[in-house]
């Protein structure tokens, strides 16, 4: 599981169709939780080998804002992407994620120090998990924060930063193009996927976050808080495309609801497309969408 909140909307949404019982409701976020989570297990390995480095450049442009380099606490890690790539610029990185299975395929770094988390991180847990309040430098959430109940991890995020110069970095990455032909099988293929992801979650994605509720100031140089646009690239086969898609959330989802997204009649629309041997790589090329704040004055 790649985040410690679920997005809160979605749950009341549901909640309030059954009933305003703090129990009932309470009952309907772990269950919701466990769902996700198991579904995140499921695909940890496929998760590890399958997505996009995020670019150095984006990095550097986020580090160029924190005028301190000390501690980065990367939320929702995952197997350690982004975490592994603050390290070479922050002295101490923690890396938090609710899912165990995630954390094994992490990088083991003598600068990062991984913590699984409950799913619903209390002041308490934050303090002896993460550190003290105004502790730490940077923020960073990687593809994760459409799953987060904003405001809870907004206000843990605000005590936590170092005042008054923290900053936090989110960002999201959107459907990878390709070329002309592939792009248009895999543009299908997402949109028949698109009804097994939460809605809020995917309309967060689409959105590129440019409209999500994010209450900090932009950074020193910058008039606004993003999204700023980069790009990340990834050489892939046509197998490790397919690994790809599987180890998204939508396609764990259709399979437990006994749908299979890569069917044999899709595997063979996409090997029209790809024309060249499955064998041959491609350049996949993936938009990285980032907000970026400090902490409001």
């Amino acid at each position: 599981m790649k985040s410690p909140w679920l997005y809160q909307d979605t749950i009341n949404f549901y909640c309030e169709k059954l009933t305003q019982s703090f129990v009932i409701k309470t009952t309907f976020l772990i269950f919701l939780f466990l769902r996700m989570a198991e579904g995140f297990v499921k695909q940890a390995k496929q998760y590890s080998e399958a997505r996009p480095r995020y670019p150095p450049e984006m990095f550097d442009f986020i580090a160029s804002k924190t005028p301190c380099h000390d501690v980065a606490w990367d939320v929702g890690t995952g197997n350690g992407q982004a975490a592994t790539s603050l390290v070479s610029i922050y002295k101490s990185v923690v890396a938090t994620d609710t899912s165990k299975k995630q954390l094994e395929f992490a990088p083991k770094l003598s600068n990062i120090r991984y913590e699984c988390t409950s799913p619903n991180m209390s002041m308490s847990e934050l303090e002896e998990k993460i550190g003290p309040e105004s502790s730490v430098d940077l923020v960073t959430v990687a593809q994760a924060l459409q799953w987060f109940d904003l405001d809870t991890f907004y206000n843990q995020v605000k005590w936590i930063l170092k005042k008054p110069s923290g900053v936090i970095a989110v960002w999201c990455y959107t459907l990878p193009n390709i070329d002309d032909e592939v792009d248009l099988v895999l543009q299908k293929s997402y949109m028949e996927s698109k009804s097994y992801l939460v809605g809020l979650a995917r309309e967060m994605i689409e959105d590129k976050f440019a409209n999500i509720k994010f209450p900090f100031d932009p950074v020193a140089g910058c008039d606004h808080t993003g999204p700023f646009e980069f790009q990340t690239k990834k050489l892939m086969t046509l197998d490790e495309l397919f690994t790809f898609i599987r180890s998204a959330s939508p396609y764990q989802t259709a399979r437990e609801q006994g749908v299979e997204l890569l069917n044999d009649g899709v595997i063979e629309e996409f090997k029209r497309a790809w024309k060249e041997d499955a064998n041959c790589q491609k350049n996949v090329v993936f938009p990285v969408y980032l907000r970026i704040g400090k902490l409001p004055i």
